[in-house]
């Protein structure tokens, strides 16, 4: 009689966590489903004539709406953080699981929880108070395309890092012992077998870090230099779509302010994108 009463217990908090969870995960797409119908709703006059938003002028004030050069900042920007911020948080996480001493290994994994804490502000403060007037001093002005990569890069580092960990720890568990009675080298298993391994399960948490870069505001509004044009080099000031909205939300009006709402649509569409692909890829595993 016990049994049956804990086993009926147990039936019913599992149905009742399934339900919440359940609605938790219709709320969250329902909200997400609002903001795309009432980006989509308030940009849509811009929406139906593309041609004045493919250019790359932007000067409200003569009509002029377009995005190309600030979509390429924001691209430009957030692909330059993975090249920087994948390659390191590849090889240090790889160091920290197999090379490093166990507490100099422990010590570094609270330092990035620490860092994953951070408001990115503050990184943007950091970056524009130290290392703009540094690159200045080589290739001025110092606040460029450049400068809001690395920013991006030291954002995102932490939880590409992180989540890098978790996939690394749990493909030597699976894979190494096997590898290594094969008579190959440690570094040779880890790029012939963990890493081949591993790269499925990588590839949604680079895209969602992605995402993540392609979304950040603050930071990237006080290094990227806010040019509206297009890059020459790397080392030329840019404007960012969501520093652009930023920057200019606040007095916009009539079709500038259709445009604004337009850059959001873009930037949802595109996180939306990501979250697809990595999902896509997640499912693969």
């Amino acid at each position: 009689m016990f049994n049956s009463m804990h086993l009926f217990r147990r039936d019913s908090a599992d149905r009742l966590l399934r339900s919440l969870s359940l609605l938790c995960a219709l709320a969250a797409a329902m909200i997400l489903l609002l903001i795309l119908v009432f980006l989509t709703q308030a940009s849509w006059p811009l929406l139906q004539e593309p041609g004045n938003l493919l250019g790359n002028s932007w000067q409200p004030s003569k009509g002029l709406f377009g995005l190309q050069a600030m979509l390429a900042a924001s691209l430009l920007s957030s692909m330059l953080a993975l090249l920087l911020a994948v390659p390191a948080g590849l090889l240090v996480s790889i160091w920290l699981i197999f090379y490093a001493p166990r507490p100099l290994a422990n010590a570094y994994s609270a330092l990035l929880g620490l860092m994953a804490s951070i408001p990115s502000v503050v990184y943007g403060l950091w970056g524009l108070v130290v290392l703009v007037p540094l690159l200045n001093s080589w290739f001025p002005p110092g606040a460029s395309l450049l400068m809001a990569g690395l920013v991006l890069g030291l954002m995102i580092l932490p939880l590409l890092m992180v989540q890098a960990d978790v996939i690394l720890r749990e493909s030597a568990r699976r894979h190494l012992p096997a590898a290594l009675c094969l008579g190959v080298s440690h570094w040779a298993a880890i790029r012939r077998v963990l890493l081949p391994a591993a790269w499925p399960r990588l590839w949604p948490s680079i895209l969602l870090q992605l995402g993540r870069a392609l979304g950040e505001t603050m930071a990237v509004l006080m290094v990227a230099g806010n040019v509206v044009q297009w890059p020459g080099s790397i080392f030329d000031p840019v404007r960012t779509l969501t520093a652009n909205i930023a920057l200019e939300m606040s007095y916009a009006t009539g079709p500038h302010l259709q445009a604004l709402y337009l850059s959001g649509w873009v930037l949802l569409v595109l996180a939306l994108l990501l979250m697809g692909l990595a999902r896509l890829y997640g499912g693969r595993t």
